[in-house]
Parts: structure tokens; C-alpha cells; sequence
């Protein structure tokens, strides 16, 4: 048995297509146009292609665009300064501080400043709060994105048996109440777990989000398995060239799981993907539109939508 892979490039293009329409109806219908603002402090490389990544894809779907780039030595009083002018602004729905900060600024006061009917990362503890609740709320872009690529396979996700391997508060602990409230029995896993590939072995679906390259092995998968990797890692290939690996040994697990998804390719075009339906979402909220915050990780735009079914590629894994 080969693993079919989940192509998240192809399920993203889908939902940013969707968010194109809703825009579109927005602007015909309520002549609003979502507005996105993101903050970039210093010159990270990684983190300036995500911010020039998220940019590029808003203005494509018919977002307004805004970026502010501030050195990695502004005083934190100025970044704060900056979000409130944001916060204040009415032509800005969604805001985010692309992370990592650099050490001087404290990140907890940064994402506590961002209002949270803005907060399309999800970060702020009032929308963490709401989704812990069972509350509608903003959500974390990756875990939305990853409950859309299961359930592009599985129909009815009541009763699956799901490992969540890694605990942070982007990914592991909003995903486990996702899967939760969509019926799952979800095990909260990480590196220190004991018998962690027997975890693995007697789960349903498995999602590694640890950060370690090439944790999860072949053999830790029951046949059949869903696995999603979360992964990014860069490790040397046998030539020393480097390239982006992810949480799961994939040539093992494809020959166990039944649908696995690829790094790169698989979860990351989801995270921007979802950070555009938050930012329609926050629009349409903010101005006391209809709106159903949906807790199931399939984008829901103005009321007077129609549903649409997302095609989803499969490839085999070779």
C-alpha cells in the first residue's frame, strides 16, 4: 500500500478562490473591501517571504494591503504605538506581528494589544478563550487548516482516535480542541511523551508538529493511518545540500498511511489560505454583517453564500 497524498496546494488555491468570491460580494454588495495589516520587526529572512507571501495573496484575492516594516531595535513603546493607530484604524479588519519578535519586545504584551476582532492569527488570549468556550472566535490559521485537510478524506471525523504531537499555542493546543469539538478523542502528545510510538500505533490520525525532523517513523503508524506533518525543518540531504524536511519519516510512513501529506506542499499554503478567510470573516463581523464562525474549519463568508464543495487533488505518494 502506497499513501495517497493530501495536496494542500491545490485545497488552498480552492478555498483562496472562495475567498476571492465573498470579497467580491463584499465590495458589490457592501462596498467594503477587507483590509490586512501585517507588522514585520527587523529583517528576518524566514519571517519577510511569509510577510511578502501573505501580502502578495491578499491583494490577489482583492484584499487592501498594508505592510510595516519597523528595525529589529524599535523601542517597544513605538510597536505598541503602532498597533493602537492600527487598531484605530476603520479600513483595518485583520492585524497580525509576524513572529518570531526580537528579545527585548515582550511578545505577551504585543498580542494582548492587538484588538481581538482583529486578531486574525487568533493569539489573543480573549479569542483563545472563546475557542476553548466552544465560543465562535478568530482561530489560529494552521490548526483551521489542518481540520480542512482531514476532513477532505474523512466524512465523519466522530469517534476517530487522534495524536497531536506538540503542545504550542500556534498549533497543538487549538488543534486538539478543533478535533475535540468536531467529535475526535484527541491525545495531546510531545517529545517527552513515554511510549509515544505506541501512541502513535493506536491512533486514527496522527499530526506531528514538534519540530523534529523526521520524528515519527514508519513503523509507529497503525495501516491505514492519517498523517499530517506539521514539520519544517531544514536537514542536509546526502549530497550536503540543504532542504525542508518535515516532523514525519515520509518514505516510511507512505508505506503504511493511507493519506499523508507532504513538506513542503501540504499544510502551509492552508496557514496563509485561512489567514485570508479570517481576515473576510473579521470584516464581515466587525460590521455586524451575518457571518457563521465555522468550527469546523470550512470558510463561511457573508450568509447570503452558498456553500461550495472544494475539489480535492490526491496524489499517490511515491
Amino acid at each position: 500500500m502506497k499513501a495517497i497524498q493530501i495536496n494542500g496546494k491545490t485545497i488552498a488555491e480552492a478555498l483562496r478562490a472562495r475567498v476571492a468570491r465573498d470579497v467580491a460580494l463584499l465590495q458589490t454588495e457592501c462596498n467594503v473591501t477587507p483590509g490586512l495589516a501585517v507588522v514585520l520587526v527587523g529583517e528576518d529572512p524566514a519571517s519577510s517571504v511569509y510577510v511578502k507571501m501573505k501580502a502578495r495573496q491578499a491583494h490577489a484575492v482583492g484584499f487592501r494591503s498594508q505592510q510595516f516594516l519597523l528595525p529589529s531595535n524599535v523601542y517597544e513603546a513605538d510597536l505598541l504605538g503602532l498597533i493602537d493607530e492600527l487598531n484605530a484604524d476603520d479600513s483595518i479588519d485583520g492585524l497580525l506581528v509576524q513572529l518570531p519578535l526580537p528579545g527585548h519586545i515582550d511578545l505577551w504584551r504585543v498580542l494582548e494589544a492587538i484588538n481581538p476582532a482583529k486578531d486574525v492569527d487568533g493569539f489573543h488570549p480573549y479569542n483563545v478563550g472563546r475557542l476553548a468556550a466552544g465560543r465562535p472566535a478568530l482561530v489560529p490559521c494552521t490548526p483551521l487548516g489542518i481540520v480542512h485537510l482531514i476532513k477532505t478524506v474523512v466524512s465523519d471525523l466522530n469517534g476517530q482516535d487522534v495524536v497531536v504531537i506538540g503542545r504550542s499555542n500556534i498549533v497543538g493546543k487549538p488543534l486538539a480542541l478543533l478535533l475535540g469539538d468536531a467529535g475526535c478523542t484527541v491525545t495531546g502528545a510531545q517529545l517527552q511523551t513515554r511510549n509515544l510510538p505506541d501512541l502513535c500505533r493506536k491512533s486514527d490520525i496522527v499530526v506531528a508538529a514538534a519540530g523534529c525532523a523526521g520524528l515519527v517513523r514508519g513503523d509507529w503508524l497503525k495501516p491505514g493511518a492519517i498523517v499530517i506533518d506539521v514539520g519544517i525543518n531544514r536537514a542536509l540531504d546526502s549530497t550536503g545540500t540543504a532542504k525542508i524536511v518535515g516532523d514525519v519519516a515520509f518514505a516510511e510512513a507512505s508505506k503504511r498511511a493511507s493519506y499523508i501529506t507532504p513538506v513542503p506542499g501540504g499544510v502551509g499554503p492552508m496557514t496563509v489560505a485561512y489567514l485570508l478567510a479570517n481576515t473576510v470573516n473579521a470584516a464581515v463581523s466587525r460590521r455586524g454583517l451575518s457571518l457563521a464562525m465555522d468550527r469546523e474549519a470550512r470558510h463561511v463568508g457573508p450568509s447570503c453564500l452558498r456553500e461550495q464543495s472544494l475539489e480535492v487533488d490526491l496524489q499517490r505518494a511515491t
